[in-house]
């Protein structure tokens, strides 16, 4: 059995800069422990699986299809940038839809072409505050002494969101060493998949064009640091555009590979993430 694999760079028109994720298109069923074995095997931060809804489906025709989404330990509900390197295989393929839909545990998820971008249509998710002196010994793990904004819970996808004090730039962020084992250790209340660290962006400043910037953080699904994340901006988007007052926003993941994502929260409680991609390899796997 010989499985087509590509693997693209998301948010990035650079090769080897965003987030890498793994693509396999399905012309037939995969036996389900393969999935789990192939995503460790490819040892990336998500490996998509993309699948025919009916036999008589095409890659290159149909407009819908499965989509599944796989870290190098478990499955997860929701991958934003395995999304867009998933549509921009379709795109590469040529397929004729200008918008594709994907039936995800997260419900049906769109992407399309914007340009040289794809924009997801993704779910918005929101945070509440949380209670510091439960989380106090993780946010110490995280970021140690710095001076906090705010700590708020998405309970939609266990993210935690720390917003450091506006002292602080996006150099402070990208400085920050944070051990993904102190996090897993740090964490007493058993809610918690993932941590995002925000600080606000330097629209103020001549050389600044972003909103805010991020860095994520999910030992708990077998990822350390994700270089961009698009789940975690459903969150960040939230957020932002309530501190911010404006619903288009442009951020900047600080991650060592760093990507760009481009967003407008809509009237519909959902949010659309735009950005590019870039195809780094492209072969076939033999099972």
């Amino acid at each position: 059995m010989q499985i087509s694999v590509f693997i693209i760079d998301a948010f990035t028109n650079q090769p080897f800069g965003g987030n890498p994720a793994a693509v396999c298109l399905l012309e037939d069923e995969l036996e389900e422990s393969w999935h789990q074995k192939i995503a460790a095997e490819m040892n990336l931060s998500e490996t998509a699986f993309i699948r025919k809804l009916h036999p008589t489906d095409d890659f290159t025709k149909s407009s819908c299809f499965g989509l599944r989404w796989f870290t190098p330990t478990n499955e997860v509900p929701l991958c934003g940038h395995a999304t867009l390197a998933s549509a921009a295989v379709l795109f590469h393929r040529k397929n004729m839809n200008p918008t594709l839909t994907f039936i995800t545990l997260s419900g049906e998820l769109k992407a399309r072409q914007a340009g040289d971008e794809i924009v997801l249509d993704l779910p918005l998710y929101f945070t509440y505050p949380q209670d510091f002196q439960e989380v106090e010994e993780l946010v110490k793990a995280a970021v140690g002494d710095m001076n906090i904004q705010e700590v708020r819970y998405s309970p939609d996808t266990k993210k935690l969101l720390i917003c450091l004090s506006e002292v602080y730039e996006r150099y402070d962020l990208e400085k920050l060493k944070v051990d993904p084992q102190r996090l897993l250790l740090a964490d007493k209340t058993g809610k918690i998949k993932g941590v995002i660290i925000t600080v606000k962006g330097d629209h103020h400043k001549n050389h600044g064009s972003y909103d805010f910037y991020s860095r994520y953080f999910a030992p708990w699904n077998g990822i350390s640091e994700d270089p961009v994340t698009g789940s975690a901006h459903a969150v960040l988007s939230s957020y932002w555009s309530e501190q911010l007052g404006k619903d288009k926003l442009c951020a900047f993941q600080c991650s060592s590979r760093g990507g760009e994502l481009k967003i407008l929260l809509r009237q519909d409680g959902r949010v659309d993430i735009g950005g590019q991609a870039c195809f780094v390899l492209e072969g076939f796997l033999s099972l």
